[in-house]
């Protein structure tokens, strides 16, 4: 998966933008057991936001056992991974990451995901809650050849 997350190590971030860049490393490097590790055991993740492909009923993946299964559905059959974050609001325990995700799929496609990326933090900085809004319809509209 090798792409690279880019970020300064050296400044100070909040809990929240730090751990959502781990976040992003980890899946970028193909680390399920990693990323796994950033989160806390009654952690929810939803990805997108709302019923979809992934989640029917919308209600998010919980815990390291639904978070895991959401790796193995999803992020696991993706080739490689770039984000682009162009901008971060970090306030509070939260920090929503505005940017693009692009995933390079087998077959040689890719999509573009525009979204807004919310994670929540607490006790020793884990993920207690990963919230991706983005729209199907219009990450799809991108599927390209890379």
């Amino acid at each position: 998966m090798g792409v690279e997350v880019s970020w300064d190590v050296d400044a100070e971030q909040p809990p929240a933008r730090l751990a959502a860049f781990r976040s992003m490393t980890a899946v970028a490097g193909g680390d399920k057991d990693g990323w796994l590790a950033l989160f806390a055991p009654d952690a929810v993740v939803e990805d997108p936001v709302g019923p979809s492909m992934f989640d029917e009923q919308g209600k998010g993946h919980h815990g390291h056992e639904g978070i895991g299964a959401f790796w193995d559905l999803t992020i696991a059959n993706v080739e490689r991974f770039e984000f682009v974050i162009r901008d971060s609001f970090a306030a509070g325990s939260e920090c929503a990451n505005v940017g693009t995700i692009t995933t390079f799929l087998p077959g040689g496609y890719r999509v573009d995901t525009d979204g807004v990326f919310v994670y929540r933090v607490g006790e020793g900085g884990l993920i207690t809650s990963m919230r991706a809004f983005w729209e199907t319809e219009r990450a799809m509209a991108t599927a390209r050849q890379a």
